[in-house]
This record gives C-alpha cells, structure tokens and sequence, in this order.
C-alpha cells in the first residue's frame, strides 16, 4: 500500500472511530410529578431539547411526567442512588438532612413573585442546593410552583373564623401542620396522589395548593370555593444525580446547566401566564373565587406568626435572619 493509499485508510478509520464515539451519547431520565399540560412538564420537555442541543446530542435526556417514576420521595431516593438522572420538586423530603429546606414552607414571607424569584437565585437558595452534593445529589436551579392558594367544597372562606373547623389536607411536613391547626382547621396530612379521591368521597373538605396546579389536576371537579390566600410560595428544584453528573464532561456540564438556566425561566412565564387565566377557567367551571379583604388577610398573618418563631430554631436562626434580609433588601428597592 502505497503512503497516499495508507493516509486514506488511516482517515477512515479515524472518522469511523469518531463515528462510533458520537453515537456513545449518555442517556438519562427527567422525573416529575405534574401532569403533561402543567408548565413543569413543558418546563421539563423545553429541557430534555436544550440539554440535547448545548451539549451536541452528548446528553440525550427523556422527561416522565405524572409521577410515573414513583411519588417525590421515590424518585428523590432515586436521584440519590444513582438510579435517576434528574427529577424536579419539592427537596421537602430532604428536610431532615438538610433543614434549611423548612424556609419554604413559613406562612406569609413573601408579597409577590418578584420577591420570590430574586430569593430563589439569590445567595440563601445557593446554600441549599450546596448542602446536597455531600448527600449525592447536585442542584441545578430553583423555579417556581406558585403562591398556595386554599380550597374547600364547605364555604366560602373570607375571614379567619371561616377555617375553623375544615377538614384541609396539608403536607405531611410540621410546620404546614402546624399553621393549618393554629389557623383552626383540622389538618390531614396525606400524599397528594390521594387528595382528588380524599376530597371526591368528602374524606376532607379542603386542600391548598397553587391555582395551576389545583387546574391541571381537576380540583374544579370536587371544590366549590377558592380563597386566594397566598399563604406560602412553593418552589421546585430541578437536581442530578452527582454519579451521573461527575460522569459529564465539563463541556457537557456546561451544556446541561445552561438547558437548566433557560427551562428555569421558561416555567416561570408559564407560571405566571397562567395565574392570570386560571382565575377565569375556575369561574367558568362553577368555582366561586375570593379575594380575602386586607384586614382579615392581617388577622390571619397575625395568627400565625408563632408558627414561624417557633420553627426558626430548627430551620436556623441565622439562615432564616439572611433569608428573610434578601426578601426585604427587594421590597425596599435597595
């Protein structure tokens, strides 16, 4: 073989082996409990395309929605072993091991979404999404969920004395436990798997959750009154199992997070998009929505402030102290 017949040969070769090499994509799943027409999942499948795209096909990802990898704690275990690649909600399964994940669950911290969001990609939340990587697992980004908003099939619930008494499922979390008890209500803690079918036999009154939420999983079908309430801000993480993401090249990692960066945002706008039309849908399904009158909204914060002083020890008082810090350097304007 003459040098011009061998440099051919070696050329193909090499393109063969690169050839080969491209199709060794690494392959992961996206975990989630939201049904596939809630913003989280079209979050999620904007994600699995990006993170395709910014890392050249390298990291091909597919998203299961409904839950259909097991409940948040299942697939958060998951994540954590090694046996999922990513999911995205709630970390309040990680509360024991990482307390400062309680923050999120004190009643009437914040006033709007734009306090929200700036905490949420502020300093505070970094730390939490640190605290993970010794227990295996890597933050990617926090995004929204939505105000908690309560719901019930007894009564219009506009003042304080109007929840006394209800049936309401809550978190299994103490701290929603103990807010919703010292509010006057009869707080259930259960899955939320189990909530439609709780509130369809009038098992329960009542639940509280984000509107779009309440929507995408037919709430409309079992209550009759809604009260924004606005009582907690729920945010979700997005995570990656830390075996599969020390797997990734550093480009890749690069790639992966921008998808996450940008997925971030896009469920943001979806979020609030949709608050502003759910109101409506609700309405033309038969849903009596109420605003609660400022004075009876001071009453019901009023009530509760115990709640936060009495959890603060756990959560960390020097955690809690910054936290609430960035919330008031954005309502001051600073």
């Amino acid at each position: 073989m003459n040098g011009v017949c061998k440099r051919v040969a070696l050329a193909v070769m090499l393109g063969a082996f690169s050839a080969g090499s491209a199709l060794a994509a690494v392959t992961g799943r996206v975990g989630h409990a939201m049904p596939e027409d809630h913003p989280q999942a079209k979050a999620m499948n904007k994600f699995v395309e990006l993170a395709a795209k910014y890392t050249n096909n390298n990291v091909q990802l597919k998203a299961f929605h409904s839950a259909t990898l097991g409940s948040d704690e299942k697939m958060l275990q998951a994540v954590q072993s090694g046996t999922q690649e990513f999911y995205i909600g709630t970390l309040a399964p990680f509360s024991a091991r990482v307390k400062e994940v309680q923050v999120w669950d004190l009643p009437f911290l914040f006033a709007n979404t734009k306090e929200v969001y700036t905490v949420l990609d502020g300093p505070a939340c970094k730390k939490i999404l640190d605290k993970l990587d010794p227990i295996g697992v890597h933050g990617l980004m926090w995004t929204g969920m939505g105000f908690r908003n309560l719901s019930n099939s007894k009564r219009p619930v506009t003042k304080l004395e109007d929840i006394n008494g209800l049936k309401i499922r809550v978190m299994a979390n103490p701290v929603a436990l103990e807010t919703w008890k010292t509010l006057g209500a009869n707080a259930v803690p259960m899955a939320f798997a189990e909530v439609f079918t709780a509130l369809e036999i009038k098992a329960i009154d009542g639940q509280e959750n984000p509107l779009v939420h309440m929507y995408s999983n037919k709430m409309q079908e079992v209550q009759k009154y809604i009260s924004l309430s606005n009582h907690v801000y729920t945010p979700v993480a997005l995570v990656v199992s830390k075996k599969f993401w020390e797997g990734l090249s550093d480009a890749d990692k690069a790639g992966v997070q921008k998808a996450a960066d940008e997925a971030r945002l896009l469920q943001r706008q979806l979020l609030d998009d949709g608050d502003k039309d759910v109101i409506k849908k609700f309405g033309e399904a038969g849903v009596k929505v109420d605003a609660i009158p400022p004075a009876e909204l001071t009453k019901i914060q009023d009530k509760v402030k115990p709640v936060i002083a009495k959890f603060a020890p756990q959560i960390g008082e020097d955690f809690l102290k910054e936290f609430q810090a960035e919330i008031e350097k954005v309502r001051s304007g600073k």
